[in-house]
């Protein structure tokens, strides 16, 4: 299991519609939300999905 902070910069296995494929965590719990770099769209999901979704941490917070 990875540690997640608020502010982490993440990319998902898939890209999402608007092009972008990175998100900004915003939310963390039993459901994360994240918004999307690109586009601003925010999403929520439960933990399990999120961890399964992410590919690598791109940046992370206060870095």
């Amino acid at each position: 299991m990875k540690d997640y902070h608020l502010g982490d910069i993440v990319r998902f296995k898939k890209q999402h519609p608007c092009g972008g494929d990175t998100w900004e965590v915003i939310r963390i719990g039993m459901d994360f939300k994240a918004r999307c770099t690109t586009c601003g769209r925010i999403v929520m999901m439960p933990r399990r999905k999120f961890e399964k979704n992410v590919k690598e941490i791109v940046e992370r917070a206060g870095e």
